[in-house]
């Protein structure tokens, strides 16, 4: 139980990093930023492997670049959708 909480932490820290550094917010707030953080893991992964330090599970450098990654093209899907309407 508490590896499930520290990954839903740590997955929620670099989702907000992520939208941090892109300079976006992630829509519906610390949920957006659990499942960005979880996404971008997912991401950095392929594209990068499980390099560098690791901390519940996500390899932190590509599931940050991952997450970085996954809230830019999202933002640009956000911003055509608000601009089609």
């Amino acid at each position: 139980m508490m590896g499930f909480l520290w990954s839903l932490i740590i997955g929620g820290i670099i989702g907000w990093l992520a939208g941090m550094i892109v300079g976006r917010d992630v829509p519906f707030g610390i949920i957006g930023n659990i499942i960005a953080g979880f996404v971008g893991a997912w991401l950095g992964s392929l594209i990068l492997g499980t390099w560098g330090p690791s901390v519940a599970d996500f390899a932190i450098i590509p599931a940050l670049i991952g997450a970085i990654v996954f809230v830019f093209i999202l933002s640009l899907i956000l911003k055509g959708m608000r601009k089609a309407s």
